[in-house]
């Protein structure tokens, strides 16, 4: 049952109109270099028009996984497909470890969020919604739906294993690197429990953070994710345009915060704490 007739699921003539938008969202992620606004994190200022940070995030996270999952369940069946192959079923089940982590369960272990302006969630909502179709067409339908069409994309089981390894690499350094910004917050929340208790006035405090990648970068959160799409990318194939426009897409949208932020570190703390680590790209930025 279509929820919106030939948009979603999306018909084949739908779905390569939106791909060939989705390609063009470079566009709008770099309209980030030209605005310094940015409505959420430590960017994150007072609005009648924020959200709070945790609903806020899951709201406009989980719309992505669920989406890919219900394109997923409905699509192949009006096209007669009843089987797909192994290597659709991985990339799927890949794409919702990914956004479980990420929508489900990251909101709800962080210590504290920042409100999130309204726009940066309709904003989010929408890139969700544009990938997942992208992704979910591709996999369910548009993309090889055969071990025959496959093999015709040149694609090897040592590629997929390689694209494998990586996107578990990239998972698992952006799972890490935030749990070590989980643990500075906890100190920061036990830093202003105690202040209360003592009757001082409490405000907020910053620290660079040391361990893991960051001792080498102060982004490897954003780098590794890169990590894990380009595995992503790799194990569904160089033909597959989705999953390179992700990528890229992903890159568009998280480099300029990388770079403004890597201004705020050097503004508040001063070159001399941040000196010898790189910005989000090790040997190079």
């Amino acid at each position: 049952m279509a929820i919106v007739q030939d948009w979603l699921p999306a018909s084949q003539e739908n779905y390569e109109k939106i791909l060939f938008w989705w390609q063009l969202y470079p566009l709008v992620g770099s309209i980030q270099w030209i605005s310094s606004w940015y409505g959420m994190g430590k960017t994150s200022v007072q609005s009648p028009l924020n959200l709070p940070g945790r609903i806020a995030w899951f709201t406009m996270e989980v719309p992505g996984f669920t989406t890919l999952l219900y394109i997923m369940s409905t699509l192949p069946a009006q096209h007669g497909i009843t089987d797909l192959p192994w290597q659709n079923k991985v990339l799927a089940g890949l794409f919702v470890i990914h956004y479980t982590y990420r929508a489900v369960i990251f909101p709800f272990i962080q210590p504290s969020m920042s409100p999130i302006h309204v726009l940066v969630w309709a904003n989010a909502i929408i890139f969700q919604l544009c990938n997942a179709t992208c992704l979910g067409s591709w996999l369910a339908a548009y993309g090889p739906t055969s071990q025959e069409e496959w093999k015709a994309q040149n694609w090897s089981v040592l590629q997929f294993s390689v694209g494998l390894a990586l996107f578990y690499i990239g998972l698992a350094g952006n799972y890490f690197s935030d749990e070590e910004l989980r643990e500075i917050r906890r100190g920061e929340l036990r830093r202003q429990t105690k202040l209360k208790q003592q009757g001082k006035t409490v405000n907020k405090h910053y620290e660079v953070p040391q361990n893991g990648l960051f001792k080498y970068m102060l982004y490897p959160h954003y780098f590794m994710e890169w990590v894990e799409w380009l595995g992503y990318w790799v194990a569904a194939g160089v033909a597959c345009t989705p999953a390179r426009s992700f990528l890229v897409n992903e890159f568009f949208a998280m480099l300029p915060r990388a770079v403004s932020g890597g201004k705020w570190y050097k503004e508040k703390f001063g070159e001399d704490k941040i000196k010898g680590k790189y910005v989000i790209i090790p040997g190079i930025y």
